[in-house]
């Protein structure tokens, strides 16, 4: 839209997501942050919510790669971004579940009760690792990571029915944080999201991913 200026505040968002959220141990992203540390979800000292909910890293995966669509390869800050790609896909990629190639619900807590391998995640972050492959933001090895998440996807969670229509499950409806009822962003809240067949913020991704695959 030759609106510089909104290509720089696009860098800045990007960036303070990555500054509040990042956490460098676990090598994740925490859904949300409060600079105000007023919600109830918030951590009083970081203000960061408590969990890791894929779908959230999902959304920011594929904002970082189809944001570098628009920023300038002689931009300034353009290799923060480049940076932030290679973060995430090294830190989600230590959790792809490694017998179905997909991720979980709570991304970091595969095994704990309750949790289940989630569709738009997995979709996102095949989409995410493809697309970064095919722009040479991320070296060759990574369509690996794609790849697996497509083969899981196929075997795990598309469904063909009776009359030849294919369904993609194990869709998160909706999660968020605050709000009445109160969502306060636990372990528990997390998992007990209604689960849905086809819900678009999965089948979309699910369909770009497969087309940066055929690229």
């Amino acid at each position: 839209y030759n609106r510089p200026d909104l290509v720089d505040e696009a860098i800045h968002q990007l960036v303070t997501v990555a500054k509040h959220t990042y956490d460098a141990d676990k090598g994740l992203f925490y859904h949300a942050w409060d600079e105000s540390r007023s919600q109830r979800w918030a951590d009083s000292l970081t203000g960061r919510s408590p969990n890791f909910w894929g779908r959230s890293i999902g959304w920011y995966a594929m904002a970082l790669v189809d944001n570098l669509d628009y920023i300038p390869v002689d931009h300034p800050r353009r290799g923060e971004i480049l940076a932030l790609v290679q973060t995430l896909a090294e830190g989600m990629a230590a959790y792809q579940d490694p017998e179905s190639g997909l991720w979980y619900q709570v991304v970091d807590q595969g095994g704990r009760e309750g949790n289940y391998l989630e569709a738009s995640v997995s979709s996102m972050m095949m989409y995410f690792y493809a697309k970064s492959v095919n722009k040479g933001y991320l070296p060759k090895k990574w369509r690996a990571n794609a790849l697996d998440a497509y083969n899981g996807l196929l075997k795990h969670l598309l469904v063909l029915d009776g009359k030849h229509r294919v369904s993609l499950t194990q869709c998160c409806a909706v999660a968020g944080l605050g709000g009445n009822p109160y969502r306060d962003g636990s372990y528990d809240y997390y998992i007990n999201e209604r689960i849905r067949d086809n819900d678009g913020k999965a089948t979309g991704p699910f369909i770009m991913g497969c087309l940066e695959l055929q690229r």
